[in-house]
């Protein structure tokens, strides 16, 4: 039987940089999983933004 890791894998919240500095209405948020063990330091891909219609920043917010 396969043992249960200690939640290495968190859900975090990714927002996008961008559009936060640019006093547009809304937000461009994204939900994924990571594992903590890997990567302690907060994670920044690069995700589509629907509201200004192109590749930003996203970084994890709390």
């Amino acid at each position: 039987m396969a043992k249960k890791s200690k939640d290495a894998r968190v859900q975090v919240i990714l927002e996008c940089t961008e559009h936060k500095n640019s006093g547009m209405p809304g937000t461009s948020r994204y939900i994924t999983t990571k594992n903590k063990k890997n990567t302690p330091e907060r994670l920044e891909l690069k995700k589509f933004n629907p509201i200004l219609k192109k590749y930003t920043t996203h970084k994890e917010i709390k």
